[in-house]
């Protein structure tokens, strides 16, 4: 169930246009009223220290708590920040989400390289471990690609059992060779390598805060629906 207008009022005003803007876009994907959990996943390595000390993982990080307010109810969004290993599991709140990103990568320690596996391990062991039985929709945001290939395609295959959807947000140059294997991945064969088409793929651009609320919210939300019922239509996710 979704937290009402006036409860994101009390708990978080400076997230309400974005938690209003995630509304219309639900909406407009005729899946207003779905519940589901929210995850975010954070590229902590080396090359996304511009994008922290500008405070653009902030400005994500919010953009993604507006949109959970809609499908949770307990204004919480489970964070994993990765590199070469977990730096770290934590969460983001409602009731203080200002500032928040800064809080936690103040107590990380060195930004290492990428691994995409380790940090799907991570979100799949919470989903497992938080007993719901609700679909869970991934936001996992990196700017490159990732040290093993083969082990993130394995993740991905084997996690499309689970009421999972993984959604890849690239930050960068979009003409970099670095997001190749992501647009791989997004079109991994079905049913040959995997039951359901569970992850989708794009690309914020260098700046991603210049990419607007509604477009955002659009793409992070397009093709949920459609996995959504391919995963109910395989009992992957309970009608």
């Amino acid at each position: 169930m979704a937290l009402s207008l006036r409860k994101v009022e009390e708990r978080a005003p400076a997230l309400v246009s974005l938690y209003k803007k995630a509304g219309d876009s639900l909406r407009r994907h005729g899946i207003e009223g779905q519940r589901a959990a929210v995850y975010l996943v954070l590229d902590y390595s080396g090359s996304m220290r511009p994008y922290y000390a500008d405070g653009t993982v902030q400005s994500f990080a919010d953009r993604v708590l507006g949109l959970s307010a809609h499908l949770d109810d307990d204004g919480r969004v489970p964070v994993v920040f990765f590199s070469t290993d977990i730096d770290a599991e934590t969460e983001i709140a409602l009731d203080d989400h200002e500032g928040r990103i800064d809080r936690i990568v103040a107590g990380l320690g060195h930004m290492g390289k990428t691994s995409y596996h380790l940090a799907m391990d991570a979100v799949i062991d919470h989903y497992l471990d938080s007993g719901t039985d609700a679909p869970a929709l991934v936001v996992f945001q990196t700017d490159g690609g990732p040290i093993s290939r083969p082990a993130a395609e394995r993740y991905v295959c084997k996690a499309a059992r689970l009421p999972l959807f993984w959604q890849f947000v690239g930050f960068g140059d979009p003409d970099s060779r670095q997001f190749e294997f992501l647009r791989k991945l997004d079109e991994l064969a079905v049913p040959a390598k995997r039951p359901v088409d569970n992850c989708g793929f794009f690309h914020a651009g260098k700046d991603p805060r210049r990419v607007g609320d509604a477009e955002l919210y659009d793409r992070l939300v397009a093709e949920f629906p459609t996995w959504l019922a391919a995963a109910r239509s395989q009992g992957i996710v309970r009608s």
